[in-house]
């Protein structure tokens, strides 16, 4: 095997207890994107047993995946366009988001023999899905035949604590659940956190939190603080073979373009990955780790190999296997270090670490 993204499912499980915990109300455990890459039916039964109380994707797809696993729990799938085969989604007990009077029309023409559930999405700021100001126009006829279970909305800016636009979203919040609830529909889940708010903003808790990157232990933003600042658990390893090391002489080009020399003589090691698998062509300053050293990436990445730098002195031998990243208990790169060095994010790192690689479920990696 040249690759492999090792998944601790007691690490999925650890941050949901945690999450629920401190949020002190109900959990959806969000499994869009493969579960960001780690897995969607090993993660989503893992945080299910953690305590989890409902999964949330992206695309029906998704969900009708979760089904076919024999997943019973309830689902709310948030992006079904319209013209999306809602009487499937209906069938399947899939909750769906509806941020339109188009979406809830099409949702009521599928609502047929048996109702569908359906969670009302609000634009409160983020200023991307859910109703803005056809909310004024809403009225109790474009909700019958449906069975409204719950209302959401989403912030912009929750990974900034500070920031007033936080508090303005959720009061805008409230403002539009009130109408909702005129309408004759008290007491309906509200759902407004995601993992940055559910780790710094209990007001914003209600009846109901969607945890994303945090059930996968890594931090929202690292300006908020680290993954050990918040006490979860990292779940991805992320591992690979060295296909070749060579010794080369200083002033050797390296990769595409020549666009690094080595400085001295050295040590270059090839790593069977490259961007077909998510690692990121533009990173620079990250790396791999291997017998106890950081060895950097030089020249550009390729398809399906980039190179380090193992130094002069370097022990390493072809087939020797290197960690891409880890949770940095041993000194090893991170998700949060390579989304900087590609000048990106750590959600993006994980969830694009491509099909080629084998995910290998275990427990306790570290």
């Amino acid at each position: 095997m040249r690759a492999e993204a090792i998944v601790d499912l007691s690490a999925i499980k650890h941050n949901v207890a945690l999450l629920k915990e401190k949020s002190g109300t109900n959990l959806l455990a969000v499994v869009k994107a493969d579960a960001y890459g780690h897995g969607l039916i090993p993660v989503s039964k893992a945080a299910l047993e953690a305590g989890a109380s409902m999964l949330g994707v992206a695309l029906l797809e998704e969900a009708i995946s979760l089904r076919e696993a024999g997943i019973t729990a309830p689902i709310l799938a948030w992006l079904v366009q319209p013209g999306s085969d809602f009487k499937s989604a209906i069938e399947n007990d899939i909750d769906l988001a509806a941020g339109s009077i188009k979406a809830l029309k099409e949702i009521q023409a599928a609502s047929t023999d048996k109702k569908a559930r359906v969670h009302i999405e609000l634009d409160t700021g983020m200023t991307r899905g859910g109703f803005l100001h056809e909310w004024d126009a809403l009225t109790p006829t474009d909700l019958e035949g449906i069975d409204v279970v719950g209302i959401f909305s989403h912030f912009a800016r929750a990974d900034e604590p500070s920031e007033i636009q936080n508090q303005e979203q959720l009061s805008r919040f409230n403002e539009m659940v009130s109408k909702l609830e005129s309408f004759g529909f008290p007491n309906r889940i509200r759902h407004l956190s995601n993992s940055a708010a559910t780790l710094t903003n209990p007001a914003a808790s209600f009846e109901m939190v969607r945890a994303g990157i945090a059930i996968y232990g890594l931090t929202p933003d690292v300006a908020m603080g680290s993954s050990k600042d918040f006490g979860i658990r990292p779940a991805m390893q992320l591992r690979a073979a060295l296909y070749l090391v060579k010794d080369v002489p200083a002033g050797t080009p390296v990769g595409y373009g020549a666009s690094e020399l080595t400085t001295r003589d050295t040590k270059l090691g090839v790593i069977t990955m490259g961007y077909a698998d998510g690692i990121p062509r533009v990173a620079k300053g990250a790396g791999v780790w291997i017998n106890g050293e950081r060895a950097p990436i030089i020249g550009r990445v390729s398809m399906d190999q980039f190179v380090v730098d193992l130094g002069p002195d370097s022990k390493a031998k072809s087939g020797d296997w290197v960690v891409v990243f880890g949770n940095g208990s041993h000194g090893e790169f991170t998700a949060d270090d390579w989304g900087a060095a590609s000048g990106s994010i750590n959600y993006e790192i994980v969830t694009r670490i491509g099909p080629r690689v084998s995910r290998i479920y275990t427990a306790h990696v570290y």
